[in-house]
């Protein structure tokens, strides 16, 4: 099975039809998108699941220069400027803020595919181990290591995939088709809705105190299952 990087993009775009459009190329790569269209809006969505920001320059309420200064003021989190302006002032005060690239409009999708993976292979480089706490879990994602209570939980590569997937997903509901899309094996090798019922069962049974009352993978009846984060430290 080959390494999957799930990646999160947070897309700061006023534009309702690029939006759109960049919104579902991305998620044909594979991303996660999740869309800003005012400053406001981006300042408070912004948080560490996000792998990179695609930040438009020209927004309603606010430039994309301040919400870039917003956001290098607590995260370390790649930034790529999408604008209409390509003038050399605007550039440099970008790159200066702390932006990684600067991409100016119209562009081919193609173009950005690639200087998001470039940006991201960068940033990947220069990455130190970074663990997650839930609970009294410790996801090491740069290893693919869990503990619980500090002892090695061993997970099935498939398992593996499926708690990340809840967890960069996390108070969020997912469907089970939602799930299934995202752990599908690029072998070839689907699971089946009822195979997805088994892992979540066997993830608990791994993960939970008492996987007969979950208090990380939540079941949502008639919709899917969240992953409860409330207890991270």
């Amino acid at each position: 099975m080959k390494e999957v990087i799930y990646v999160n993009i947070l897309l700061v775009e006023d534009d309702k039809s690029i939006a759109l459009g960049l919104e579902y190329s991305l998620s044909q790569e594979g991303y996660t998108v999740e869309l800003a269209v005012t400053a406001k809006q981006a300042k408070e969505l912004i948080n560490d699941k996000h792998s990179l920001v695609l930040l438009d320059l020209e927004l309603p309420d606010e430039n994309g220069f301040e919400v870039c200064k917003h956001i290098r003021s607590s995260y370390n989190t790649p930034i790529i400027f999408l604008t209409a302006y390509d003038d050399e002032v605007n550039v440099i005060m970008g790159l200066d803020l702390g932006a990684d690239d600067y991409i100016t409009k119209p562009f081919r999708v193609g173009e950005l595919i690639s200087r998001i993976n470039s940006v991201l292979r960068r940033y990947k480089g220069n990455q130190v181990q970074k663990t997650i706490k839930l609970h009294n879990l410790e996801i090491d994602t740069t290893s693919a290591q869990v503990k619980k209570n500090g002892q090695d939980v061993q997970l099935t590569a498939l398992e593996y995939k499926l708690l990340l997937t809840l967890l960069n997903n996390k108070e969020q509901v997912l469907t089970r088709n939602q799930i299934l899309d995202y752990i599908w094996d690029e072998s070839g090798n689907f699971v089946t809705d009822n195979a997805l019922t088994v892992y979540i069962k066997r993830l608990r049974e791994k993960i939970e105190d008492n996987p007969q009352e979950p208090k990380i993978i939540h079941t949502v009846r008639g919709l899917g299952y969240k992953l409860e984060s409330k207890n991270d430290v």
